[in-house]
């Protein structure tokens, strides 16, 4: 009896089988996101040139960096909706060959000189924004309850490289466009497009089993009984009920709410802070190069320490690792916020600013994947990612006019005080958390 009820008490996260796909998925996934993380750093350091070269106006730098966070939004419910019917292998895989698809019609665009193309071609590169961010998901369908975070961060952390390699990738670009005789600046997304290409080909023929189709076929303790056979790879018939079923878990359930919330939160904060962070070192005369330094170093709180931020998750757990970015940001925003033009206090600033946004982000997404049913987890993540990018596509947008009417440091207020719904709603837990005396698993979520 007594090594019946041991055998229990082990998840089945720890099977063999499990183990060994779980490994073999984390592996893929970190090299997807190298190989396809080059496209994104492309696009974030080449779009708006390419843009303004083919459009012959600095109006169609703006309008390629909005095109591109249009469909890094635009696409993240429908990239969810493919996973919940077909599984993360379909999913991820469409979404970088979609992406790499929009590299090489923004090549056709400069070549034609075509701002409709253009516009199509940014659109579609966004769409490998929204996979690169929805694979980190991917990492912890399989992994052990206590090492979802370290699981996913390792994915989060991939992406540095990417996003290093891809913005010096002009020069070599312009070899391959010279060679080619194409503009100089369609070499680079040449190159973006066929790591995209790469990247979904990897997913495609060796991301099996599917993580998620995996997970879906054992128990995971829900309030109900897990689905299995059909009804388990396609847990809804429509878009439409997806999306219902996503707001029904959120209302039901808190945690997976208070998740939701702190990734959204943290995403607008730091998009905000670091568009006009540049706007306001050059009005205090910065050159480009401790410009560049600065941003260089936000990057590093972003992405460097992930792995340790995932471990500090799983060790201390997620919501208090959660809770722990907002006070970052709160730092963050005080040390910006009051430095009048300090480089070193920008600099720091910018720094924690990037590790509050890892440590929402990772211990975040760890969360809202463990208090979230893996038949709606895909919608759930997709959702969340759909409103992170929308509500900070919005606060950049802000953050020029509020900058202009209350300065550099009272964006910096108005950064800090965004935190408090997050902290606000943590309250909601800890009196759950009294009244079960425990954090509520996913059974007590559902209940009022």
């Amino acid at each position: 009896m007594a090594s019946a009820q041991q055998a229990e008490a082990v998840p089945w996260q720890a099977e063999a089988q499990v183990v060994a796909a779980q490994k073999r998925t984390v592996r893929l996934l970190a090299a997807a996101q190298i190989v396809g993380g080059v496209g994104v750093g492309v696009a974030s350091s080449l779009g708006s040139l390419l843009a303004e070269s083919v459009g012959q106006s600095e109006t169609y730098a703006g309008l390629a960096r909005t095109a591109m966070a249009a469909g890094a939004a635009a696409v993240g419910v429908p990239l969810a909706f493919i996973a919940q019917r077909r599984g993360r292998r379909s999913s991820l895989s469409a979404g970088w060959l979609a992406a790499a698809l929009g590299g090489f019609i923004l090549v056709a665009a400069a070549v034609l000189e075509s701002i409709p193309l253009l516009v199509v071609g940014m659109l579609l590169f966004g769409i490998g924004s929204a996979t690169n961010q929805q694979s980190r998901y991917a990492a912890a369908d399989l992994a052990m309850p206590d090492r979802r975070a370290r699981a996913l961060s390792i994915v989060v952390w991939s992406t540095t490289i990417g996003s290093v390699i891809g913005p010096n990738l002009a020069d070599p670009g312009a070899a391959v466009a010279s060679a080619l005789h194409l503009p100089p600046l369609t070499g680079a997304f040449l190159l973006a497009s066929v790591c995209m290409t790469l990247a979904s080909v990897l997913l495609w023929a060796w991301l099996r089993p599917d993580p998620l189709v995996l997970s879906r076929r054992r128990p995971e303790g829900e309030a109900e009984p897990p689905k299995t056979g059909a009804s388990a790879a396609v847990p809804s018939d429509s878009m439409g009920d997806t999306l219902r079923m996503v707001r029904e878990h959120l209302r039901r359930a808190p945690r997976a709410a208070f998740a939701f919330l702190a990734i959204v939160v943290a995403h607008t904060i730091m998009v905000a802070v670091m568009t006009m962070t540049p706007v306001s070192m050059a009005r205090h005369g910065e050159t480009l190069t401790v410009v560049g330094i600065t941003i260089s170093g936000h990057l590093l709180g972003m992405y460097a320490f992930s792995p340790v931020v995932g471990w500090l998750a799983d060790r201390f757990g997620h919501l208090p690792v959660a809770l722990a970015g907002q006070a970052i940001f709160v730092v963050s925003a005080l040390l910006s916020g009051l430095s009048h033009g300090s480089v070193a206090m920008v600099m720091a600033g910018l720094l924690l600013l990037g590790l509050g946004w890892s440590f929402s982000l990772v211990a975040g997404s760890a969360l809202l994947s463990e208090a979230t049913p893996a038949r709606l987890r895909p919608g759930v993540q997709g959702t969340a990612d759909t409103v992170m990018n929308v509500v900070a596509a919005v606060g950049a947008s802000l953050s020029g006019p509020l900058m202009s009417s209350v300065g550099f440091g009272g964006l910096n207020a108005i950064a800090g005080i965004l935190v408090l719904p997050v902290v606000v709603c943590s309250f909601r837990l800890a009196r759950i958390r009294t009244r079960y005396g425990q954090w509520p698993r996913r059974g007590l979520d559902s209940k009022p």
